[in-house]
């Protein structure tokens, strides 16, 4: 197309206040601020202009008024949205830190909706009337929960276990075991998180093998703490060797140094009754003698994100004393939701319902083929003969930095289509409302079926109607 015939077609696009009286814009006034559609029209128009003036060739239907307020009121719609909203997890990763880890369970919901409609007595004594303290609205329940003598919390692990460092070992030695030096999500370094506490890192035997001896030899007079660190998010296999918790404990008695474990995930059921290889218990750890144990509450407990912290009284009170805890600590909506997802741990049988990481994980694979059946009869329903829907069998993952190696089988919903790339139809269905996220694989677009609810499929077959009419 010649450069002045683009720009031709580019002066004669309609004009803003033209387009702001189609039916479809006006329309949306009263749901979409004014100022809101305007933004949108002319983001439309210029990206209009843009494309044209880069050698796009619009039919005369691509640069109508209709056409092109059409495009402007999908895109008010989008602004208009929460950029944080709810997303449908069709990925099969339990735990997917990009899409908020831990769904909450209902009474964790119901409580956060109540603490956040009105005021609360975050930090009111009912009995005296006078100040009191947040932590406790959960201390006492976690400890309980994890056979300690106290509980605390702050805002994620990373953040319990730099408290732990700060209030034990500032200015002094830690020591840990050069394999268990871990990178978390982020670029975050066992390393650097232990270089702001002010604790100096001490690391001893090799990546795979390391020795009681290790440790003991060691030992100085700027020895304040042994860290023991679960490396949760990866696995050595091989000729490999660590030191339990127990042993080091002793270790740490005969030479009176406290010992920390950061256990990361935090599971408080043996996995090993889902089939997968168990994840070390926070009660296991307390058991074994442990001063302080540190994990997450959005992991594999279920609950809000949540760096909590158990282990002997004295430790714990020293900890919550600590100038920086103030910085670091949980607002109400954490708490409430915390406590209400704690309370669920006390009744073992409906545990399992009641909290829904521990309900996908637990998920019986018929279930799974059943909605996967449904969702199939669906969208091959409302695709006809423009995509191929078929039921196939997949893993699921519980991810999170959670049981790294472990895969649950699964059935996914494998969608293919010869007009669309697999990558395409991707980007379709996260670009629907609420985005829909699965993966690709083999040409295909993929949904596990284990992280779906049923009640999130009706808006997965909208989604592909709207998808496949286009």
């Amino acid at each position: 197309m010649a450069k002045d015939t683009r720009r031709d077609i580019v002066r004669n696009l309609p004009a803003v206040e033209k387009l702001l009286n189609t039916p479809v814009l006006k329309e949306l006034v009263g749901i979409v601020p004014r100022g809101t559609i305007v933004s949108a029209v002319r983001q439309t128009l210029d990206r209009l202009r843009a494309k044209i003036l880069d050698g796009w060739a619009p039919t005369a239907d691509d640069i109508s008024s209709e056409c092109i307020a059409d495009q402007a009121r999908k895109l008010a719609l989008r602004l208009n949205s929460p950029s944080l909203r709810k997303a449908i997890n069709g990925t099969g990763i339990i735990l997917h830190t990009g899409l908020g880890r831990a769904v909450l369970p209902e009474a964790a919901l119901a409580a956060l909706n109540a603490v956040a409609a009105g005021h609360s007595n975050l930090e009111t004594d009912l009995e005296t009337g006078g100040r009191g303290s947040r932590d406790v609205h959960f201390g006492r329940l976690l400890a309980d929960v994890c056979g300690a003598e106290a509980g605390f919390a702050v805002n994620n692990n990373a953040a319990a276990v730099l408290l732990a460092l700060n209030t034990l070992a500032n200015g002094k030695e830690a020591i840990v075991s050069r394999g268990q030096l871990v990178e978390i999500g982020g670029s975050f370094r066992l390393p650097d998180i232990m270089a702001r506490s002010g604790a100096r890192l001490v690391e001893v035997g090799t990546t795979n093998h390391t020795r009681l001896d290790d440790y003991e030899a060691a030992i100085s007079d700027q020895t304040a703490l042994i860290l023991r660190v679960h490396t949760s998010n990866f696995r050595i296999v091989g000729f490999t060797s660590e030191v339990p918790i127990r042993d080091l404990v002793q270790l740490g008695r005969r030479y009176n140094i406290p010992v920390a474990e950061d256990l990361g995930s935090g599971a408080l059921v043996d996995m090993a009754r889902f089939g997968l290889k168990g994840e070390p218990l926070v009660q296991d750890s307390i058991k074994a003698g442990a001063d302080v144990v540190t994990f997450s509450g959005d992991k594999l407990l279920g609950g809000p994100q949540a760096g909590l912290v158990v282990g002997r009284r004295e430790i714990v009170d020293a900890m919550a004393g600590n100038p920086l805890a103030r910085a670091l600590r949980v607002d109400k909506l954490t708490i409430a939701a915390l406590e209400s997802t704690l309370r669920l741990y006390a009744d073992p049988e409906t545990l399992f319902s009641a909290v829904p990481t521990l309900r996908f994980i637990g998920r019986p694979l018929k279930d799974v083929h059943r909605s996967a059946g449904r969702l199939q009869r669906a969208i091959a329903k409302v695709a006809a003969d423009r995509a191929r829907v078929e039921v196939a069998d997949g893993f699921s993952e519980v991810g999170g930095g959670s049981l790294p190696g472990e895969h649950l089988p699964t059935k996914l919903l494998a969608i293919s289509s010869p007009s669309v790339d697999a990558a395409d139809l991707a980007r379709a269905f996260r670009m629907a409302e609420p985005p829909i996220f699965g993966r690709v694989g083999d040409g295909r677009f993929l949904l596990d079926l284990r992280t779906i609810g049923d009640d999130e499929i009706p808006n997965i077959v909208r989604a592909a109607e709207e998808i496949f009419r286009q």
